[in-house]
């Protein structure tokens, strides 16, 4: 499982996934729980928080969870399959450079938990956008020149370019609507 931990702002709603191990009576402890976030922006994403055993006696007197300042996320990567075609460094400059109109490329790698986070995000705007921007995913480890000529140093990074210029660049596992307004600015 391929993880990362990231902090929580604003405060997220949760819900809880009871699962309760050692009895299945009311009286059991919260600590058996799991508790997973919901993020509505990040479509496809499980996310479980890890909270301190203070944190789970908060919960059970304050049902408003809501109202807990920090939490430390778990974010749990889930293998993904990607209709999204695929740009190597022999095919770089026919379908990247010389492309007409806008082309969005994903730079990411097989072993990379927060690429496949963000792959069904990248995934919905493929079909979103289609007709509009041409969108690629170059795996970084089968072709790190391309990568390296365009000074990626941390994936997943996804470039913009038109009409063959780079104009923008987002790095790391963003929300949607991060990406909208992105790949908004250049249609």
């Amino acid at each position: 499982m391929a993880a990362f931990t990231c902090t929580s702002r604003p405060p997220i709603s949760l819900r809880s996934d009871s699962k309760i191990v050692s009895s299945p009576q009311p009286s059991a402890s919260l600590s058996s729980r799991r508790m997973f976030a919901v993020l509505p922006e990040s479509s496809g994403l499980r996310i479980r928080l890890s909270l301190s055993p203070s944190s789970l006696t908060s919960i059970h007197h304050h049902p408003r969870v809501s109202r807990l300042r920090r939490a430390t996320v778990v974010c749990e990567a889930q293998e993904t399959t990607t209709d999204i075609p695929v740009v190597t460094d022999s095919t770089w400059d026919s379908l990247v450079l010389k492309a007409d109109g806008p082309v969005l490329v994903d730079f990411w790698a097989p072993w990379c938990g927060p690429c496949k986070m963000i792959d069904p995000l990248v995934n919905d705007l493929a079909q979103q956008y289609t007709g509009k921007i041409k969108f690629y995913k170059l795996n970084a480890d089968e072709s790190p020149t391309t990568p390296g000529q365009y000074g990626v140093r941390s994936i997943p990074t996804i470039m913009i370019f038109v009409n063959g210029e780079k104009k923008d660049t987002i790095i790391g596992a963003v929300p949607k609507t991060t990406l909208t307004s992105s790949i908004d600015k250049f249609l």
